[in-house]
């Protein structure tokens, strides 16, 4: 049975440092992979995840420091869900609190308990308690106590003008399903596919468009298995949806093609492999500045551009 859901998540930050210090220190993840931007190495690639740098765990951020804010809007991504054991929803709360995290009340979505919050620079995240992942894989090197840290994604959540077209393209191109609707959200989920298997379409027609910025989304990277099934998912987007994907681009992680979906949002599909160990090894991961092979000429004027980060 073929893997489908989210590969990765792709946001625009401000200062590196900071937002190191955020998603390492306040929600434990893993700093799976230090590079640069491959369009734009003048700025890092920060990615985190699991212990593996398992796809569906991935979020990524470019870090610009002096990156002005965004706006969200209609075609955007409004929110990014992480998983976490159900009992754990409370130390969550507090560990904001203690933090000076923003956040929102706790709050019922298809039955499951939300919580939302917000990165320094604005970026909309979330926190849902999920029975029965207590033996799902996490990084343990943070101060996150095993019963609470993150495992994985479980959804995003995209804010749409209609939600049947962008629905059109998950149900017969991306491996998902419609199997809820909550007031203006539509759950389609793929199969049974656990991490990162849920999208979340929010209708909101006449909203204002969004503006790219600190704080906002870039693109969504949904998983194909391998690059067959890659080349299987453009043709069948052109095919049948008449949307022209980019020629696929390597990415030394995984190989991307990207399209613009009819909401409006920029989706990437990657492909699993090679994946993050490729070129270190699986205990250091996220250690070393790593560069694509065409850049490595390049390795001490970038270093010199690039912000001090731990």
């Amino acid at each position: 049975m073929r893997q489908h859901g989210i590969h990765h998540v792709t946001a625009i930050a401000g200062p590196a440092s900071r937002n190191l210090d955020f998603y390492t220190q306040v929600l434990g993840l893993r700093l799976v992979k230090k590079t640069v931007n491959f369009d734009d190495p003048s700025t890092y690639h920060l990615y985190y995840g699991d212990a593996a740098g398992q796809p569906g765990t991935i979020l990524t951020f470019f870090p610009w420091e002096h990156a002005a804010p965004g706006r969200l809007g209609v075609g955007e991504t409004q929110e990014t869900v992480f998983r976490v054991p159900q009992a754990s929803i409370g130390f969550w709360t507090h560990r904001f609190v203690e933090k000076g995290v923003l956040h929102e009340a706790p709050e019922k979505r298809f039955g499951e308990t939300v919580l939302s919050f917000k990165d320094p620079d604005g970026t909309r995240l979330a926190v849902v308690g999920i029975a029965g992942i207590d033996d799902a894989p996490f990084w343990n090197g943070s101060d996150i106590p095993a019963e609470a840290a993150i495992r994985g994604f479980h959804s995003v959540s995209l804010l749409v003008a209609e939600a049947a077209p962008t629905g059109a393209i998950l149900t017969d191109v991306l491996g998902f399903k419609e199997v809820a609707r909550e007031g203006s959200l539509v759950r389609f989920a793929s199969g049974d596919t656990a991490l990162g298997g849920i999208v979340d379409l929010r209708e909101a027609g006449g909203f204002l468009k969004g503006r790219p910025g600190a704080g906002t989304v870039h693109h969504v990277a949904f998983r194909a298995a391998s690059d067959a099934v890659q080349t299987e998912m453009v043709e069948k987007l052109a095919r049948n949806h008449g949307i022209v994907a980019t020629e696929p681009k390597n990415r030394d992680y995984f190989r991307a093609v990207y399209f613009r979906e009819p909401g409006g949002l920029l989706f990437e599909i990657a492909t699993d492999d090679p994946g993050f160990a490729v070129d270190e090894a699986a205990d250091a991961l996220g250690q070393a500045l790593k560069l694509p092979a065409f850049l490595e000429k390049r390795r001490a004027e970038i270093e010199a551009v690039l912000p001090a980060i731990a």
